[in-house]
């Protein structure tokens, strides 16, 4: 008898191994404290997931695969990966233990560490998800001092022939249309309703609570509008292709009160969960565009595909090519607490009441809101970057350690000290304000720079500048704001530094 390990995330509808039934496969998948518990997740991604899984394990059985699932109340479940394991292959008497290659280190490490505690035949296979091998990335840089995240995005493109004119050339004659997806929504186009889904999670939230199992964020317990089978995502897909994807590009770095999703897809928990593959998603993208050409531009879906074929696929390569050291990064050696607001969103700053709010409330905010509104606001407050990852890994439901990881230390807290991005992502109230509607209801002020309703984004940036200003000096990118701070009058700097460290000793004040 084979027992065949099934992670959470690994719930790939098209994996070779259902192509054929066998009464000597058992797949097993359960439903653990161990994973519930490794940090404190949002509430909708704890059911996301239990749900989904779920639906894998049925969609199983209707294929004729034997399954053993433990629920979380389980009487057999020890909720723990290891003593499930051992427990379950001496009940079945199994002479062979198979899994597919997880995607995060930790449990990397504890899967190779009970296949050697094991004295039957052990096995580890490609999870058939990713466009490329966890070396894929470490190979391709091999040699080259900077990571540019460009070059890889090309190379991609032209190894799966994606938009590409011959072997060298891309359609619409350029890489990249990034200059074209910056713009500010101020109420038009009309933005269509996100595509939900009505679902009951009653009893899993019953379930989390009899089991005392901790969560933040909110939840609509018989509305639950997030993709949990292969049907589910599928339909995401094909909504965004006909309503969403028209605008993606032009609007997918703009923020507004009124419109938490915008254009964007939310596929990610989909993808990341592996109910779809990256391939079919960048395929069924163009192929809809390859069809309305002259309603569609071109430089919505290379947005689209950049993130998919690109970033997601870099930030992966990223993390095995940096783990374990990566997850102890903190170059900027910043050592402050994150703000109890991050929890509550009980803030007078607009953007991160509303940025906040959202995560809290949907357990998901597009990449600006992350990076530009609670990513920027922590990296400028100087807060340890190992709280900023807590909480990221914890509120979204797309967060897994390979991707969250990446995005909020590297990308977001500069705390690789520049594997990622070339300089730090921070700014002043200015770009906020550029990219949203944010600055126009709110209790501070983005023109002002030192009063009391001043904005605090705007001290809280020339302070970051001048604390940490050893750090940037030999990075070019940097010149420009350094030169700036150099030139700024003795006095403005000081009144900009006290108070931004008024805005850090009492952030919740603010």
């Amino acid at each position: 008898m084979t027992i065949r390990l099934l992670l959470g995330d690994q719930l790939n509808y098209k994996h070779s191994w259902y192509s054929s039934t066998d009464d000597e496969v058992i797949y097993f998948m359960a439903e653990m404290r161990q994973e519930t518990d490794y940090t404190r997740h949002h509430i909708q991604k704890v059911v996301a997931f239990f749900l989904s899984m779920r639906n894998f394990k049925n969609w199983l059985e209707e294929k004729g695969h034997q399954v053993v699932y433990y629920q979380l109340d389980h009487e057999n479940n020890k909720q723990d990966l290891t003593k499930n394991l051992k427990q379950l292959i001496k009940e079945h008497n199994a002479n062979k233990f198979e899994y597919q290659l997880p995607d995060e280190y930790r449990l990397d490490e504890q899967l190779t560490e009970i296949c050697k505690n094991l004295d039957i035949e052990t096995h580890a296979y490609d999870s058939e998800h990713f466009l490329t091998s966890r070396t894929d990335l470490a190979d391709f840089y091999e040699g080259k001092k900077q990571y540019t995240m460009e070059y890889f995005y090309r190379h991609m493109r032209k190894k799966y022939d994606i938009m590409m004119v011959n072997d060298k050339d891309p359609e619409g004659g350029k890489w990249n249309f990034d200059k074209s997806n910056r713009k500010k929504w101020k109420g038009d186009p009309e933005i269509p309703h996100e595509r939900g889904f009505r679902k009951d999670a009653s009893d899993i939230i019953t379930l989390l609570d009899e089991h005392g199992v901790e969560t933040m964020g909110t939840i609509d317990a018989t509305n639950f509008s997030w993709p949990t089978s292969r049907e589910d995502a599928l339909s995401v897909l094909n909504y965004f292709c006909k309503n969403l994807l028209v605008h993606f590009g032009d609007y997918q770095d703009a923020m507004h009160t009124d419109e938490k999703f915008l254009f964007h897809s939310r596929l990610s928990f989909a993808l990341n969960s592996k109910m779809l593959h990256p391939k079919e998603v960048v395929d069924a993208v163009i192929e809809y565009w390859r069809e309305h050409k002259d309603d569609i531009h071109i430089s919505q879906v290379e947005g689209f595909v950049r993130q998919i074929i690109g970033w997601r696929e870099y930030m992966r390569g990223i993390y095995w090519k940096e783990m374990p050291g990566y997850r102890r990064s903190n170059k900027l050696d910043n050592q402050n607490q994150l703000p109890e607001f991050y929890w509550t969103a009980k803030t007078k700053m607009n953007c991160l009441h509303h940025s906040i709010k959202e995560s809290l409330d949907e357990a998901y905010a597009h990449h600006i809101q992350r990076l530009m509104i609670t990513g920027n606001y922590a990296l400028l407050s100087m807060v340890h970057p190992d709280e900023v990852c807590d909480w990221y890994l914890g509120v979204y439901i797309d967060a897994i350690e390979w991707v969250e990881i990446t995005n909020t230390r590297g990308m977001s807290q500069y705390a690789d000290g520049g594997i990622i991005a070339t300089k730090p992502y921070v700014s002043s109230g200015s770009y906020i304000n550029k990219m949203s509607n944010y600055c126009k209801d709110c209790h501070y002020k983005v023109s002002k720079k030192t009063e009391e309703d001043a904005c605090p984004f705007n001290s809280l940036y020339w302070n970051f500048l001048d604390e940490k200003r050893s750090y940037f000096e030999d990075n070019q990118r940097m010149n420009m704001m350094l030169s700036t701070l150099d030139k700024m009058d003795k006095e403005k700097l000081k009144a900009l530094k006290e108070r931004a460290n008024a805005i850090i000793k009492n952030p919740d004040e603010y």
